[in-house]
């Protein structure tokens, strides 16, 4: 995933991995309150963590539009079956 991160941010050298790396954590935990499963990562997932680490690197100049997609792109997968559990616990 790291490599995934840092080809959308255009980043090529290894100074920022711990930063995006840690964006990419935050992403994740981000996903799991809201009822993301993130065991199984695929490219709706990916591209999820991809927005919210635009959105928190560096001074994104589009945050509000980031922070847009990023929130819809979570609401539509925490209202997914395929991406909870809400079947198993109700």
């Amino acid at each position: 995933m790291l490599n995934k991160v840092k080809l959308a941010l255009r980043i090529k050298s290894a100074a920022f991995d711990e930063e995006i790396q840690s964006l990419i954590n935050a992403a994740m935990l981000d996903l799991g309150i809201a009822g993301v499963e993130t065991d199984l990562i695929d490219a709706v997932i990916e591209r999820a963590v991809i927005t919210y680490c635009k959105m928190h690197f560096g001074d994104a100049e589009n945050y509000d539009q980031l922070k847009k997609s990023y929130d819809e792109q979570k609401a539509q997968l925490s209202m997914s079956s395929r991406y909870t559990m809400w079947g198993d616990e109700f």
